[in-house]
């Protein structure tokens, strides 16, 4: 999130010295459609300068006013500067109403560009794969927000914008931040697997734990390790980790530190990871902290993306009670349509909205439509996923699901993996104490593996795009 104001939205990181410059932002998108139109590679054309109107009163050679430039090309789009200066803007106010000491503005605009690149080729990978979020979606979102700080959508929108920012802008922040969020979901989170010896390991490990269950709240620093790095790649990146763990035991603030140094997605919150249970953890970060007390820093850790120094903020106590009453299980089937580059989401709402009527009409079955329509593996069994505990499916198919009468059937859902027709079969809250702790422990464990596997993500996204910096041009 780039505001001050909280989200559960998840958010994250020379080759020429040509100046380029251009009149406005919207004549490099212009130039862009028209390559992509006639399959012109991916380095937009520009004209030389765009100046501010000369007088013709002047009897010396006016001074051209540089308008707007690029500063990166990230595959075929731009970074402009205005954008950045933007960014820079509404990450300076962040910081400062946080108290946390402001960086340098030139490691701090180096810093937010890095960020910038990584979000813009996570927003490239979600379009390419046809992920879209419309404006009813954004609109809920907005409406969610606002609830989330307890204010109607009006006044949410006034304190935005009190904060400096206009409102149109963050909704457009809000839609990338989405789209970030579900790409991820579908490259990072669908695929992190577990093992059942996994859990097994992490129950046993449980059960013999002297200490019982603590929430840890965290701040982390990264300094990030590029895929198939060299030798002295990895040396001078762990020099660098070096200097800032030299620059902590001298008592400079870790917060600036981080948005200074830092490649993780959290950077420029300072590096606070925020309270989470210890078995929810990356294992690594208990290592780091094993003997560390409340303030203190932990030594380099390093991990195949990169070094990390963790800072040890607090710990409290979990409630005992977590496990007391049994959760609902749903018995649910459903029918996909999955959205790409073929099939649009308005496509497949529609072809969906087409199968409902059928089935209202019963003109098909459930079960023989989703073996012929649906695009999940369920579909062999007639759309039947069986039985889903909370926190199962993506929190989208959850609400809709929940919302559901038994063997009623939802108008078309979306989800990160496509639009859903979805029915309830059945619904019971059995004592399944044991499923249940086995269910926990199986998304601890692959709450462990995810960061890991986000922050592998993300720098083998960054190192695969085509990145050229004009930052330094005149």
């Amino acid at each position: 999130m780039r505001h001050i104001l909280p989200m559960n939205q998840r958010t994250i990181f020379s080759v020429l010295a040509v100046s380029v410059t251009l009149l406005a932002s919207s004549q490099v998108l212009a130039q862009l459609k028209t390559n992509a139109a006639t399959a012109v590679p991916a380095v937009p054309f520009m004209p030389a300068a765009a100046v501010a109107p000369v007088s013709a009163s002047s009897g010396k050679a006016a001074k051209a006013e540089l308008v707007n430039s690029i500063v990166v090309v990230v595959n075929d789009e731009v970074i402009t500067r205005q954008e950045l200066n933007e960014r820079l803007r509404s990450v300076e106010r962040r910081l400062a109403a946080q108290g946390t000491a402001l960086p340098n503005r030139l490691d701090l605009q180096k810093q937010l560009l890095e960020r910038m690149i990584i979000d813009r080729a996570q927003l490239q990978l979600a379009k390419e794969n046809g992920i879209r979020v419309d404006d009813v979606m954004l609109d809920r979102s907005m409406l969610r927000l606002a609830e989330q700080n307890k204010m109607s959508l009006q006044e949410f929108r006034n304190q935005v914008e009190r904060e400096g920012t206009p409102f149109a802008r963050f909704r457009e922040e809000i839609r990338d931040d989405i789209l970030m969020q579900r790409i991820r979901e579908r490259e990072v989170d669908s695929k992190i697997q577990v093992s059942e010896m996994e859990v097994d390991n992490f129950i046993a490990a449980e059960e013999k734990s002297a200490n019982g269950q603590q929430e840890l709240n965290l701040a982390h620093i990264l300094v990030r390790i590029p895929e198939n790095a060299s030798a002295d790649q990895i040396a001078q990146r762990r020099a660098r980790a070096e200097g800032v763990l030299a620059k902590l035991k001298a008592g400079e603030d870790f917060a600036k530190l981080s948005a200074t140094y830092s490649d993780a997605p959290e950077a420029l919150k300072g590096g606070d990871v925020g309270w989470r249970e210890q078995d929810r953890l990356p294992q690594l970060f208990l290592d780091a902290i094993n003997k560390t007390q409340v303030g203190g820093v932990s030594e380099i850790v390093r991990s195949p993306n990169g070094f990390h120094i963790v800072k040890l903020l607090g710990k409290r106590a979990t409630s005992a009670n977590a496990a007391v009453d049994a959760p609902q299980q749903t018995h649910v089937r459903h029918i996909l349509i999955k959205v790409n580059q073929v099939v649009s989401a308005a496509e497949a709402k529609r072809k969906l909205v087409e199968l409902k009527q059928r089935l209202d009409n019963k003109a098909a079955s459930f079960e023989e439509l989703a073996k012929t329509f649906s695009n999940d593996l369920s579909a062999s069994k007639g759309g039947d996923v069986g039985w889903v505990f909370p926190g199962d499916t993506a929190p989208e198919f959850e609400q809709a699901m929940n919302k559901l009468a038994i063997n009623e059937i939802s108008q078309p859902i979306e989800s990160p993996y496509g639009m859903h027709l979805i029915q309830v079969l059945e619904r019971k809250t059995d004592d399944v104490s044991k499923d249940r702790k086995r269910l926990a422990a199986r998304q601890a464990v692959r709450e462990r593996k995810a960061d890991e596997a986000l922050q592998d993500w993300l720098r083998q996204l960054r190192d695969r795009a085509y990145v050229e910096f004009r930052l330094d041009e005149k």
